[in-house]
Order: C-alpha cells, then sequence, then structure tokens
C-alpha cells in the first residue's frame, strides 16, 4: 500500500477508477440466477454453508470481490462502489445474466444496496444479510479495533477479536473445530484489499436514498450483531417500501455460517415468492 494508507481505516484522497478485473467466482445449479456478495475481508467462502443447498433448486454465482480471496488487488484501485459494480458487471455479462436477486452479506450488501440504486433493472430482488444503509460510528470504530489489533498485537490476537465479535459466544463454544479452520482460512489472507476497501466503506450513507428501492427486499439479522446493530435491520425495514425482515435469537454478524439451515429456507422461499409473482417474458 502506498504510504497515505499506512494506517489502517485512516482517510484518503479518491484515486482514478480502475478498469473491470476478472473475479474468481463459484457459478453452480440450475435455475433463477441468486448473486451472493460476502463483506469485507471475506471471500466466497462465507457461503460454503448456504451454496450447495441453494444449488440445488438455483443458479448460484458467488465471486470473491476485488481484493479478496483468489480475486486480484488491481495497483491504485480506490475499490470505490463504481469500481466493484464494474467488476459485478462483467462477470454477469459474461455469463449472460439479465437480471439476477443479489444477496449481500455486511459490506456486501452496502454494495448490493449501492448497485440496486444505480442500476435497478438488472435485479429481480434484494437481500441484505447483517447490513445497513449507512456505515456508523460504532461499526467504524469496530473496524478501527481490528485494525489496530493486528498493526499492535499481530495476527493470533487479531483473528481472535475477529471472530468474537463476529459469532454469537454459544455458537463458537459449540463448533471449535470450525473455529479452528476459521483462523486457518484468516491466517493465508492478503490484507490490502481488505483494508482499502475499509478505507471506501467508512462514508458509505445510502439514509437519503434507500427509500427509493422498489425492488422486493428481504432482510436477514442476528439479533445479537456485534458489527452491525440489529436495529439497522428494523431501520431497513421501515425505510424501503414493502420489505420483510427475518430476525434470528441468539445469533451474531455470520447469519449464513451460525444459522445455514434457516438462512437457505428464508432465501429459496423468498426467491420462489418473488419469481411466482413476475409474469413470463
Amino acid at each position: 500500500m502506498r504510504g497515505k494508507y499506512a494506517t489502517p481505516f485512516a482517510r484518503g484522497m479518491p484515486e482514478p477508477v480502475s478498469p473491470p478485473v476478472e473475479l474468481y467466482h463459484r457459478d453452480e445449479g440450475q435455475g433463477p440466477i441468486i448473486l451472493l456478495l460476502h463483506g469485507l475481508g471475506g471471500d466466497h467462502r462465507v457461503w460454503n454453508a448456504v451454496l450447495p443447498a441453494l444449488a440445488k433448486e438455483f443458479r448460484v454465482l458467488a465471486p470473491d470481490l476485488r481484493g479478496h480471496g483468489r480475486s486480484p488487488a488491481p495497483a491504485g484501485s480506490s475499490y470505490s462502489f463504481a469500481e466493484l459494480e464494474g467488476d459485478l458487471r462483467a462477470l454477469l455479462e459474461q455469463k449472460k445474466v439479465d437480471r439476477c436477486h443479489v444477496v449481500g452479506l455486511s459490506a456486501g450488501g452496502f454494495l448490493a444496496l449501492q448497485f440496486a440504486l444505480d442500476d435497478p433493472a438488472r435485479f429481480q430482488s434484494l437481500v441484505l444479510v447483517g447490513s445497513s444503509s449507512h456505515c456508523d460510528a460504532h461499526s467504524r470504530a469496530v473496524a478501527q479495533n481490528w485494525a489496530e489489533t493486528y498493526r499492535d498485537e499481530g495476527y493470533d490476537a487479531y483473528a481472535l477479536r475477529l471472530l468474537k465479535d463476529l459469532f454469537y459466544p454459544d455458537w463458537i463454544e459449540a463448533h471449535f473445530d470450525r473455529v479452528d479452520s476459521l483462523r486457518e482460512e484468516m491466517r493465508g489472507r492478503d490484507l490490502r484489499g481488505t483494508v482499502a476497501w475499509g478505507l471506501a466503506v467508512r462514508t458509505f450513507d445510502l439514509r437519503g436514498r434507500v427509500g427509493r428501492i422498489r425492488l422486493p427486499t428481504l432482510i436477514l439479522q442476528g439479533m445479537d450483531d456485534q458489527v452491525i446493530d440489529a436495529a439497522h435491520g428494523r431501520l431497513l425495514r421501515q425505510s424501503i417500501i414493502g420489505a420483510e425482515l427475518k430476525l434470528f435469537a441468539r445469533t451474531g454478524h455470520m447469519v449464513p455460517i451460525e444459522r445455514p439451515g434457516e438462512t437457505v429456507e428464508a432465501l429459496s422461499a423468498f426467491v420462489h415468492r418473488v419469481e411466482s409473482a413476475v409474469p413470463p417474458a
């Protein structure tokens, strides 16, 4: 990273928009198309617990966003929404996908909201998982704490802090083997893309625009989310006309990992309802 980005999540001046990059992705199943967008610092594997079941009914696209997972981190990228949307448009055009259902987790939900506002004709529905219409002071402080822990205390302390913030305590106690595998997954990650996208989303705020969304919308929210407070799910439901809200008790930020069965059930039922309401072309 350049010198001005030496402190993670510090403010930086906008940089020129870089051209689209080819995204690594999984493309599985047949039927109505669902696009799954991971959050900050994640990759397509965050959907591993739900993708196989969804692929039995739908065609599922799960990309790694630029600078995450196996997708390239282009030099000079600002990780703006314009750049991320450009990457996704290129992927959808490559796959000859005219319209799809978009599902965004956390900051992936930020991207899904922005994309739905910028290009609503591309989507049939919108699903927001542990997300919000804006990045508030609490979420910024959580991300800053992650960055400072990594800088000051090293990887192990950072991974522990991350897991405690992302997951409900009872889930961690019941899934120590899964927790160990998640820590190993994180160990091999290049965090440059995480830091750069973290810079970009600090000022994300669609509170004055989100009410314009007219897509069928489903909101899935853990009631014990320590990253994005559950109140944001209720605000989204109030802001988007006709939006549905499903709350998960005793659940943290990572709903698709903590509640995979319920997530698949909710997504499947919602997409089928939306599909059945759309007349044939």
